[in-house]
């Protein structure tokens, strides 16, 4: 049996049961698929993007404690996850809608 999401280092049961939801289960598919592509699947499913998640995320996934990103590195994330973002969370937005949604305005589009 595999290990649980939550044995990788910075990621308790919530961001555990958030990744079961968009079927990932364990913490081998976890480090199989990167950050960018299950942080990418939570986003196609509705979860709300947090950068700090994200950063998070990957730093787990390298082994480092979550606040160990900071400078040039913490910037270089944080255009990955804008771009991130764009591309799967607000797909098919406005740029007015997008920039609503990045400070919490309005909600996630409707599945259609």
């Amino acid at each position: 049996m595999s290990a649980p999401i939550s044995s990788i280092r910075n990621l308790g049961p919530a961001m555990e049961t958030a990744f079961a939801r968009v079927g990932i289960h364990t913490a081998d598919e976890l480090r199989a698929l990167g950050a960018d592509a299950a942080y990418g699947r939570l986003l196609e499913n509705g979860h709300r993007p947090h950068f700090i998640g994200y950063y998070v995320l990957v730093m787990g996934l390298q082994g480092r404690p979550w606040n160990d990103c900071k400078g040039a590195e913490k910037a270089a994330l944080r255009r990955k996850f804008d771009a991130l973002k764009a591309e799967r969370h607000d797909k098919g937005r406005s740029d007015l809608e997008a920039l609503l949604n990045q400070i919490g305005v309005i909600e996630p589009p409707s599945a259609s």
